[in-house]
């Protein structure tokens, strides 16, 4: 573990930082220092999720490719004759998963990261803005990867390059965004989580990020939701909602975000 925090550092050139995340207390941030293995790996197997992302000052030169699987990993990220392509930090969250890190040589942009996230088939609601990813060394502890002898898999580093920096060019031409991404086609289908509550929360961090007030979001969640059995009854949905919402709110405001 100690060996995975060094690389990561050079990596990041010493600028980073280590969060531990709860879904229901939040995410809070800690330095990255060895000393503090330990205390990490508790927190992981308390079932809390280890993640990671480069301090602001240069968070404008990485961005973060999510969601892949190994198709994608060749086509973009390996040349032709086998080899990385540079600036790669690559991490197999879970069986077949890959999260892909890229340091590029000039800054880019919040609109020339959607535009090539996009084009590398990132996960489509994923805002790169603040984006946390997850630390290699620990275990991915969301239940859907729970086997049936109750563990959970290992997130592995598969290849760090701090040698190189990609040249990632700048977009002939990027559609006005701003700072979000309006994508009308987010569905609650897309964001499937192992119970309904996870699934709301997943959606909702989604669609705030892309620009959708609280009332847009309140209706969408009572249009796609099946049913409500668990909160049965106006006052409890209408509560419940409002509830989901501030805590998506918080994390996005806080500049951290759930993975």
């Amino acid at each position: 573990m100690e060996r995975i925090f060094q690389k990561i550092n050079r990596y990041f050139y010493g600028k980073w930082h280590i969060a531990v995340l709860d879904f229901e207390r939040g995410l809070w941030t800690n330095e990255p220092n060895i000393r503090y293995i330990p205390y990490f790996k508790a927190e992981n197997a308390n079932g809390r999720h280890i993640l990671i992302q480069p301090l602001k000052d240069i968070a404008c030169f990485y961005m973060l490719v999510d969601d892949i699987n190994w198709s994608f990993i060749l086509k973009h990220h390996i040349h032709s004759n086998g080899k990385w392509k540079p600036g790669r930090m690559v991490v197999e969250t879970s069986p077949g998963n890959y999260q892909v890190w890229i340091h590029s040589k000039q800054a880019l942009s919040t609109d020339d990261k959607l535009y090539w996230l996009k084009k590398l088939c990132s996960d489509p609601g994923a805002h790169p803005d603040n984006r946390w990813g997850r630390c290699p060394g620990f275990r991915n502890r969301k239940a859907r990867y729970r086997n049936s002898h109750n563990q959970y898999p290992l997130s592995k580093l598969v290849w760090v390059d701090w040698r190189y920096i990609a040249n990632v060019p700048k977009p002939l031409s990027t559609q006005p965004w701003g700072g979000v991404c309006q994508n009308i086609h987010l569905s609650r289908m897309d964001y499937i989580k192992d119970d309904p509550s996870a699934t709301d929360f997943s959606f909702v961090l989604a669609l705030l990020r892309t620009g959708h007030t609280e009332q847009q979001i309140e209706q969408r969640i009572i249009m796609e939701r099946p049913d409500f059995r668990n909160h049965q009854g106006e006052k409890r949905k209408q509560q419940y909602i409002e509830r989901t919402i501030k805590r998506a709110k918080k994390i996005i405001n806080n500049d951290k975000e759930a993975l």
